[in-house]
């Protein structure tokens, strides 16, 4: 790897990693690498001090708290997609992160360091949205929860604060006649995603009680796209109301906000964002045990 000097220091525990940064305000953290250490090999990132919290065990595990499933950030993809519960329970979660690179990213790359340093096109943005998740955020001052909605600011930014980590992922269960669904499209040339849609719905008696749906890649965060939510929630899942919700999936969203690249105009955006979006609310629907006429 082509890269300045920087001092590296490693945290043994979650108090040691806050300790560390408090005396290095300007550190940069280090959990499995997938970001950060590309970032610095092309360049986009130059930290003076590297504090690697990639050996605390206290934020490696998957554990059920009641109707919660509690999920430390250095948690790997793997570790998550091997878990059956979240698969039945969890399944927009684990259908992004199983879409996430390849076999050696996903045993070594961490779900708390994507989410810590999102990318625009970034599919675990959207899950997370999706999901209902609140992500919890440690400082020397205690913990502190933020739900998914607030978490991604614009420009690759989060809601952390500088002398926060993220520890943890608190995940809802789903129970009854409820599922979820991630639809991406890749980019053709440098293959990585373009957009993506996470759904994730609740049906009782046929009708819609609660909805989630989310994307990424279509504006430089993760977003909640609340008017498709609207149309669903109190419906029946047919395919003219899955139809008539994708529809709503670019109102209200600003155009200038829209991304506009060489991989994608904003037009052709909106309108991947309308297919994708009927796309995972198809197949949520099919999750829940309906089918959705033809």
């Amino acid at each position: 790897m082509n890269a300045d000097e920087f001092e590296y220091l490693q945290a043994d525990t979650v108090a040691h990693a806050l300790e560390l940064l408090e005396h290095h305000p300007d550190a940069t953290v280090l959990a499995g690498g997938h970001t950060l250490l590309p970032n610095m090999e092309v360049g986009l990132a130059d930290p003076d001090t590297v504090v690697d919290i990639g050996g605390i065990d206290a934020m490696q595990s998957i554990e059920r708290d009641g109707n919660v499933m509690k999920i430390g950030a250095l948690t790997t993809y793997s570790e998550i997609v091997d878990t059956d519960e979240l698969w039945d329970r969890a399944t927009v979660l684990t259908e992004a992160i199983r879409e996430i690179g390849d076999t050696q990213v996903r045993n070594r790359a961490t779900i708390g360091g994507n989410l810590a340093r999102p990318e625009p096109t970034s599919d675990l943005s959207a899950a997370i949205i999706a999901s209902d998740a609140t992500l919890i955020a440690t400082s020397r001052h205690g913990e502190r929860r933020i739900g998914a909605d607030d978490f991604f600011l614009p420009m690759r930014t989060t809601a952390l604060e500088e002398d926060e980590l993220l520890t943890r992922i608190e995940i809802p269960l789903m129970s009854g006649d409820a599922s979820g669904a991630y639809s991406k499209t890749q980019s053709p040339s440098a293959r990585y995603t373009l957009l993506g849609v996470a759904a994730r719905m609740s049906v009782d008696d046929g009708a819609v009680s609660t909805a989630r749906v989310a994307a990424n890649g279509v504006t430089n965060h993760g977003i909640r796209l609340g008017r498709v939510e609207d149309s669903l929630e109190g419906k029946r899942l047919d395919t003219e109301t899955i139809a008539a919700a994708a529809v709503q999936a670019a109102v209200g969203i600003d155009e200038s906000q829209i991304i506009d690249d060489s991989q994608a105009s904003s037009t052709f955006r909106r309108q991947l964002l309308e297919k994708y979006t009927q796309q995972a609310l198809e197949r949520t629907a099919e999750g829940t045990g309906l089918t959705v006429p033809a």
